[in-house]
């Protein structure tokens, strides 16, 4: 059978489809790299009993011809999805001990078409974060190393756990959500493809919460093919959630035809920016140098107010944060502080509970919310993304889909950026504006750095237009041809 953990979602379905193994067989070879890769820390709560007992239901439904689309796939799912009766945390210490009564939306709809679950993985604190530095929990280990260079790198954030699991072979699949490029951004460290659908796309229900005008649940695996087989299972219509979308969800994997002739591609003049790494530029041009050899036709594009979406972005997350952590008191679940006191008690939770990093976006986000400055920063940034959002309107009436560069530079070193949340805040600088704008975006791993490590494109599509943003992206994957995968040094 060979190595059961280096197949991909979709040469998994088929070989569980022709018999060559089982989904216990699996299960049980990602269990073992589950098991190896623990100096990664990507796994906050590991479930392989619970993994075993769904693989053998998966078998048995398959036996009776009732398979289906991700029957017996082994995934890890971000600790931001509540599971029931399994430990969610959002890698918080004011989660402790937490153990929903309820199932998430996506991931009930993952079960529902046959996945198993490997465990729960690890993140930046209640999705806050751009290197898996904040977690309650430790950091996440990047799998790749540089060359000749054995000092760990961050895997990004917040989905890192997400991108350890997959880019390590320990998991085929995972779930990720983006707020401002927490699925894409970490995709490109770790090499592997990251997906984030169009807001409303996919339920928020049962997800933690961090700015709920912009999270978004999405799939992230090691292929094109194997992200659109998750999305498509992952998504529709709930009733539960107020911002989703009712529409029909297509078949994202019948859409990628290998075929974009006239396709038109967006190159944003904007997102050329001062200090741009030479690398990355040089890959952005590859890429535009690969979609024009495939038929489709360049279009210089301008997103006039792409500078001011970093500084809406970090004014209008923390202030819905603000709102949304407001929940965690210490009194109907996780971590409780005593004090002398309600409100006492209410300050001692809140100030053990929190991070720093969670603990400063707070107070940014309460500042802004608060009377005086509502107009003049809140009100303020909701303008600007109106505009962020016509800039991307006017652009696709000239083009299908945008081409950018995921992340301005490749994964770095754990403490590099730690402290100066600005340049942290700056490794979103190319994931943001569509973030705010609600688009659909894939991030897909296109060259390696001077020092060894992935470096990933971003194409952007119309809202609710997934399939031409799997078409585009399925043409770059095949012409990078990026077969690299990261040394098995965690195994000793």
């Amino acid at each position: 059978m060979g190595d059961l953990t280096k197949l991909g979602i979709a040469a998994a379905r088929d070989g569980l489809n022709a018999g060559d193994f089982s989904a216990r067989e699996l299960t049980a070879a990602h269990i073992t790299a589950m098991v190896a890769a623990k100096p990664l820390n990507a796994f906050i709560t590991e479930t392989p009993d619970q993994a075993v007992e769904a693989a053998t239901a998966s078998d048995a439904r398959r036996a009776k011809g009732e398979a289906g689309k991700l029957e017996g796939i082994p995934l890890a799912i971000k600790d931001l999805f509540c599971t029931k009766d399994v430990l969610t945390t959002a890698a918080s210490h004011i989660l402790d001990g937490f153990k929903p009564r309820y199932e998430s939306t996506v991931t009930a709809n993952l079960w529902k078409e046959g996945a198993v679950m490997l465990g729960k993985v690890n993140l930046d604190e209640l999705a806050m974060g751009s290197s898996n530095e904040t977690s309650y929990y430790g950091n996440v280990v990047n799998p790749w190393r540089r060359a000749g260079d054995n000092r760990d790198l961050v895997p990004g954030g917040s989905s890192g756990g997400s991108a350890s699991a997959v880019a390590s072979f320990s998991a085929m699949g995972a779930t990720g959500t983006d707020t401002g490029g927490s699925i894409r951004q970490p995709a490109s460290f770790t090499g592997i493809v990251g997906c984030k659908p169009t807001y409303g796309r996919c339920s928020r229900w049962g997800v933690v919460a961090f700015a709920s005008s912009l999270d978004q649940p999405g799939p992230m695996a090691r292929s094109v093919r194997d992200t659109a087989i998750m999305l498509e299972a992952m998504a529709g219509f709930d009733p539960k959630d107020s911002t989703s979308v009712d529409m029909p969800v297509p078949n994202f994997e019948a859409a990628l035809t290998g075929d974009i002739r006239g396709l038109k591609v967006g190159i944003p003049k904007e997102y050329r920016t001062d200090g741009m790494s030479p690398e990355i530029e040089a890959l952005w041009q590859q890429g535009i140098d690969w979609m024009k050899a495939a038929g489709a036709e360049i279009v210089e594009i301008s997103l006039p107010h792409t500078k001011y979406a970093l500084a809406a972005y970090y004014i209008i997350a923390p202030a819905e944060a603000s709102s949304n952590l407001a929940r965690y008191d210490g009194v109907r679940y996780g971590l409780r502080v005593e004090g002398k006191d309600l409100n006492d008690m209410y300050a001692n939770t809140r100030a053990e509970g929190f991070g720093a990093e969670v603990k400063r976006r707070l107070l940014i986000g309460t500042y802004a919310l608060s009377a005086g400055y509502y107009d003049a920063y809140y009100l303020k940034a909701q303008k600007v993304r109106t505009r962020i959002a016509n800039d991307f309107k006017e652009a696709y009436e000239k083009v299908d889909v945008i081409l950018t560069p995921t992340a301005p530079s490749a994964a770095f070193s754990f403490g590099d950026k730690s402290d100066d949340p600005l340049a942290m805040y700056l490794n979103d600088v190319f994931t943001v504006p569509a973030s705010l704008a609600g688009l659909p975006g894939i991030s897909v791993p296109a060259g390696l750095s001077e020092e060894g490590l992935p470096l990933g494109l971003q194409l952007l599509g119309r809202p609710f237009d997934e399939e031409t943003v799997f078409r585009a992206a399925g043409v770059l994957e095949e012409a990078a041809g990026f077969t690299a995968t990261p040394t098995d040094w965690w195994r000793g």
